[in-house]
């Protein structure tokens, strides 16, 4: 087989000197400047050559833990028809993050944002025996969802690369098995490519099931927050329980009193009325700890119908986005409109409260006649300072499962620094961190709702159990060049770089050309994968303000030295450059 060096001065390459306008991180900024990717709209981007070559790097790896787990490669088109989803109820649930479009008959199909259901209906047409069993089953392949706000390059896009694998087994225990082989897969993949993970509980969303566990690599610029204690436990946030307090008995507990607080909408003004005009209570002054803050929200359903909730959480937590949206999923939500509130006299905007004076009958409705649900702090005997669902005032003394009953717990407010964790493990510390993988036990879902049924030992039909398994590889090239440079560009890790060494030929005399010629070729014949700058006309600064932005670890320098036989060697990652003879330059870089 003939060696090719790759030449400067013919790939297909264009280097920057200015960031991209809309660039927010690291990452976005090199890859654009370095040549590596290009924006064709929001959130959406071109893959060029140098690009390409990581991203194959990275799927190669995928490949090879892939096949160690026992799972085999298949691959699924893009644009999908709307039947499968319809059978599952996700061409709805999914709203508006999915892309869909028709073809020239009027027929719906959607962009895939994943592909439970065409896996599901494939092994459905080939396999019908527990014998067939277990299986799995993957593909690398661009997936599609339409985000509201695309941002950061590759760390947040509308179009991006997946790995997405796919078990089937017709027992719980298979699945168990299958998830853990996977599982295990992913800490061998993510610590093949040095990332940083941290395995956390997280909510199944849309995909459903039981099981659900994210892959998170901890970095500032990610979009999850997440939980962990010293103990072992580690959620997002969005998966995280709240330990309920004890029911406390009520029997001795003051009436609930009606008080007069003027221009006390907010909590905060609320407290400050409450220590002016209240008597002190026992731990000495009254907190936003004290009170009840309701909060109301609209949903909209996935049939259109619009329902007003109000949730009651302790006056010193904030709703929380992300938890309301997991909480109220697959409806979408947001704050009560001000038509919201006229339409419903019963609403006292800043004075809403579960009870009333009128003599509210407990285990009714609430006092708005709107559904009431509350955070599992509100307990059965706790006492509260909340609104009276009177203009200008509140009520104390209003004691939950005596005064008013509530339809439901929910899990909304916010999480904080030392609020203890679910196991028992002592309190949790917050950190933000980027996904990059997760895995799911779907159990029966797409089984049973697209008849996915094989025969079991004993000749009895039985649902198949499947789990799913996702790796993003686009995010994850973003999330390595974030961690990955300095102020003059990208320095990729040796497992994935574009190239294994980037020769330079620093000058304009002939033999300083003859020699990086002769020692690139010798590199290719050594294994080594070479891009050679051989550009005539470009100066030693251009070529090598280039060679730091492109970002291959390893640089050689062939300058003024070749005429006495010596070349430089330059390790990005270490910042050391040593002067050795060519002859000794393969030998040096071959060993690694």
């Amino acid at each position: 087989m003939t060696l090719v060096v790759t030449r400067l001065s013919h790939f297909f390459l264009r280097t920057l000197r200015e960031d991209p306008a809309d660039a927010e991180v690291a990452s976005h900024r090199l890859l654009v400047r370095a040549g590596y990717i290009r924006r064709q709209a929001p959130g959406v981007f071109a893959w060029l050559p140098l690009g390409l070559r990581v991203k194959a790097k990275i799927e190669a790896i995928i490949r090879e833990e892939m096949a160690n787990a026992g799972a085999y490669e298949v691959h699924f088109p893009a644009l999908l028809p709307r039947e499968p989803y319809e059978l599952t109820g996700r061409w709805e649930e999914y709203g508006d993050g999915m892309f869909r479009l028709q073809d020239r008959k009027g027929a719906d199909y959607l962009l895939a944002p994943t592909h439970e259901e065409v896996f599901t209906l494939l092994v459905k047409d080939l396999y019908s025996s527990y014998k067939d069993l277990p299986l799995s089953i993957y593909q690398i392949q661009d997936k599609y969802r339409d985000e509201a706000r695309p941002r950061a390059g590759l760390l947040r896009g509308r179009e991006f690369t997946m790995k997405d694998a796919y078990s089937f087994d017709y027992t719980d225990e298979g699945l168990d098995a299958s998830y853990q082989a996977q599982r295990d897969a992913y800490e061998r993949i993510f610590d093949r490519l040095g990332l940083e993970y941290v395995i956390v509980e997280a909510d199944a969303g849309a995909m459903g099931g039981s099981k659900s566990e994210e892959f998170l690599h901890p970095t500032p610029i990610g979009e999850d927050t997440f939980v962990r204690s010293a103990g072992g436990y580690a959620a997002n946030v969005e998966a995280y329980t709240t330990t309920a307090p004890d029911p406390i008995a009520f029997d001795s507990r003051p009436q609930p009193v009606i008080f007069d607080s003027p221009n006390t909408p907010t909590i905060a003004t609320l407290v400050e009325h409450a220590n002016a005009h209240l008597d002190s209570p026992a731990e000495g002054a009254w907190t936003a700890a004290h009170t009840l803050k309701n909060v109301v929200l609209a949903l909209t359903h996935l049939d259109g119908t619009r329902e007003l909730v109000i949730v009651g959480i302790p006056g010193d937590r904030d709703v929380d986005d992300k938890r309301v949206e997991v909480a109220f999923a697959p409806a979408t939500v947001e704050a009560a409109h001000e038509q919201d509130f006229e339409n419903h006299p019963l609403l006292v905007k800043g004075y809403i409260g579960p009870w009333s004076e009128t003599g509210q009958v407990l285990g009714e409705e609430s006092a708005t006649g709107i559904r009431y649900l509350v955070d599992p702090r509100i307990a059965d005997g706790s006492s509260w300072i909340t609104g009276a669902n009177i203009d200008q005032k509140h009520v104390h003394s209003l004691v939950a499962g005596r005064d008013f009953a509530v339809d439901g717990y929910v899990e909304v407010a916010n999480v904080r620094e030392g609020d203890d964790a679910p196991d028992g493990s002592g309190p949790v510390t917050l950190a933000r961190g980027m996904e990059i993988g997760h895995v799911f036990q779907l159990g029966r879902k797409y089984a049973d709702a697209l008849g996915l049924r094989v025969l079991d030992e004993k000749g009895k039909l039985v649902t198949v159990t499947m789990g799913s398994y996702g790796i993003g590889v686009t995010r994850i090239i973003a999330i390595i060049a974030e961690l990955n440079n300095d102020e003059r560009g990208l320095i990729w890790p040796a497992s994935v770089a574009p190239f294994d060494v980037h020769v330079v030929a620093a000058g304009r005399d002939a033999a300083i050309f003859d020699v990086a010629e002769s020692l690139s070729a010798e590199l290719e014949a050594a294994g080594l994968d070479v891009l050679y700058d051989d550009r005539p006309k470009v100066s030693p600064g251009v070529k090598f303000g280039d060679a730091e932005l492109v970002g291959v670890p390893r640089i050689v320098i062939v300058g003024r030295g070749a005429a006495d036989g010596q070349v430089e060697l330059w390790d990005r990652r270490s910042g050391t450059r040593e002067v050795v003879p060519v002859a000794e330059a393969v030998a040096a870089l071959t060993r690694g």
